[in-house]
C-alpha cells in the first residue's frame, strides 16, 4: 500500500531541516522524498511541525520501568540500587512480564521511539529453573514490542557469575544458563522475524569470564549479529577486572575478539587511558544512558573524547527513570559541560544522529534511522506550537529540538509505514492505564 506524508519541516540529516517535504511510502519503505512542496498534495497526510527519523532506544531493561519512583530517594549507590533491582526480578514471570513490557514499549512509542534494543537477561524462573519454553521471557518481549507497534532487537545476554569468580546467588540465578555453550544453545531457538531481530550481549566482565565472552563473541560474529556489553560502568568493575585479568574491561573484551563495528559498549563511563584508542580503532559504538547514569551516580562519559577517538554514539533509556531519547541526547552535552567548563562539545545534529541513524545501526537495523528513499518508513513529528517549542524557526529547529523538546512534544509517529501515534495518543492501547495495571500486578 502506498501513502504519502507532507512534512512542514523534515530533518534529512543536515544542520537545518528542509521545508515542505513530501515523503512517499510504499509498504514499509520510503519510496521517494521531495522538498520545497509548499502545500500538501491531494491525499497526503499533513504533519505539522518538525519530522525526524524514528528514534532508537539502544539500551533498555524493560522490567526496570517498575522501579520508577521507588529507588530515587535516599542514600546509597549503584550497588545498593542493584539489590532493589534483584528483588523486582524475582517477582517476574512471562505472564507478568508481557503486560509490563508491552506498556513500557507503549510509553516508548509515545516518546517517538520506533525501535528498542532490549538487553535481556531475565531468562528463567526465580530459582534458575528454565521455563518449559526456555525463551518464554524473550518471546514475551518480542510479543510486547509487536503489540505496542515498535521494532525490537533482543540482545540476549550471557550472564554466568555474580561477580568475578563468584557463583550466582539469589535472584541472579534467573539470569544464568550455566555456561556459554548452554547460553548459545538456548538463544539458537530464538528466531528473527518481521519487526524483531536477535543479537547477543555479554552482560559485563563481572558476569562473564573471558573464555565465555569469546564464545558469545564468536556466536555473534558467525551470524553478523549485534553484540553489546556493559563496559566500565563503575570504578569497582575496572578494579576487579585489573586484579583478576590484568587489564580493563575493554582490554578483556578486545582479547576475547568481541570488539568491532557490530559491537556496542554501553556506558563507557570510567574508561582507562588506552581504552579510548582501543574502542576507537575497533570502530565500535558507545551507547550512553545519561538519565540512568546520573540517577545511579555512575558518572559522566566523555562523549567528545569518544567521538574524537573514532567511536559512534548511540543513546538509551536503560532503567527508564525517564523514557525520553531527546532528554538523553541533551544530557550528553549538558553533563559534559558541567565537568569540562566548555559548551558546544557535541553539536545538536550529532546528538540527533546518535538517537536515530547510529542507534538503529547498532541494533542491526542499518536501513532505518534516516528519511531517504529505501529507508524504513519511520517518521516522528514534534509540534512546534507547544510551550517548549513555540517560536522555533527553521534555522534554529534542530538546536531547539535537542536542547528544549521532550517526549511530551511528540505528536505523530509512523513505524514501518504504519501510523501508531496520532495527536499524541497511541492508536492501539491506553498506555497510562496499561502501565498502572501492569505495575499494580507486579507489586501486588
Amino acid at each position: 500500500m502506498s501513502v504519502s506524508y507532507w512534512c512542514e519541516l523534515a530533518w534529512l540529516g543536515d544542520e537545518a531541516p528542509a521545508e515542505g517535504v513530501v515523503v512517499e511510502v510504499d509498504g514499509q519503505r520510503i519510496a521517494g522524498v521531495d522538498q520545497g512542496i509548499a502545500t500538501p498534495p491531494a491525499g497526503a497526510t499533513r504533519l505539522d511541525g518538525i519530522t525526524v527519523p524514528g528514534l532508537a532506544n539502544s539500551h533498555s531493561h524493560a522490567f526496570q520501568r517498575a522501579l520508577r519512583g521507588r529507588t530515587h530517594s535516599g542514600s546509597g549507590n549503584f550497588w545498593r540500587w542493584r539489590e532493589a533491582m534483584y528483588e523486582l526480578a524475582s517477582r517476574l514471570d512471562p505472564d507478568l512480564y508481557l503486560p509490563l513490557a508491552r506498556a513500557t514499549y507503549g510509553e516508548m512509542a509515545l516518546a517517538g521511539i520506533t525501535c528498542v534494543g532490549e538487553f535481556h537477561y531475565l531468562h528463567h524462573g526465580p530459582d534458575g529453573t528454565p521455563y518449559a519454553d526456555r525463551n518464554a521471557m524473550g518471546r514475551a518481549l518480542i510479543q510486547a514490542a509487536r503489540e505496542a507497534g515498535i521494532r525490537i532487537t533482543v540482545l540476549d545476554a550471557c550472564y554466568l557469575h555474580g561477580g568475578i569468580g563468584e557463583e550466582l546467588a539469589g535472584a541472579q540465578r534467573c539470569f544464568g544458563d550455566g555456561d556459554a555453550d548452554r547460553w548459545a544453545d538456548r538463544i539458537g531457538e530464538l528466531q528473527s522475524g518481521d519487526g524483531a531481530r536477535i543479537g547477543a550481549a555479554i552482560h559485563s566482565v563481572r558476569a562473564v569470564d573471558p573464555e565465555s565472552a569469546a564464545v558469545v563473541a564468536a556466536w555473534a560474529s558467525e551470524r553478523e549479529a549485534p553484540l553489546h556489553a556493559h563496559v566500565s560502568e563503575q570504578p569497582a568493575e575496572n578494579e576487579a577486572s585489573r586484579r583478576a585479568y590484568g587489564g580493563t574491561p575493554t582490554a578483556v573484551l578486545a582479547n576475547a575478539n568481541a570488539l568491532g563495528e557490530r559491537f556496542t559498549a554501553v556506558h563507557a563511563t570510567h574508561l582507562g587511558q588506552p581504552d579510548f584508542r582501543v574502542l576507537g580503532d575497533a570502530r565500535v559504538t558507545c551507547c550512553l544512558c545519561p538519565t540512568t547514569e546520573r540517577d545511579l551516580a555512575d558518572g559522566i562519559a566523555e562523549a567528545e573524547r569518544l567521538r574524537a577517538a573514532g567511536t559512534e554514539l548511540a543513546l538509551g533509556s536503560d532503567s527508564h527513570a525517564v523514557i525520553d531519547i531527546l532528554e538523553e541526547a541533551r544530557a550528553v552535552e549538558l553533563d559534559e559541560r558541567l565537568v569540562s567548563g566548555e559548551r558546544g562539545r557535541n553539536p545538536a545534529a550529532q546528538l540527533l544522529r546518535a538517537g536515530t541513524q547510529n542507534g538503529h545501526a547498532c541494533l542491526g537495523w542499518p536501513e532505518a534511522g534516516r528519511i531517504e528513499p529505501g529507508a524504513v518508513a519511520d517518521l516522528v513529528t514534534l509540534r512546534l506550537d507547544t510551550p517548549r517549542l513555540a517560536g522555533t524557526d527553521r534555522a534554529t529547529a534542530v538546536d531547539t529540538v535537542i536542547f528544549a523538546a521532550g517526549a511530551a512534544d511528540v505528536h505523530d509517529v509512523v513505524v514501518a509505514g504504519r501510523e501508531i501515534v496520532r495527536d499524541g495518543a497511541h492508536m492501539a492501547m491506553d498506555v497510562p492505564a496499561e502501565l498502572a495495571d501492569a505495575l499494580a500486578r507486579v507489586w501486588a
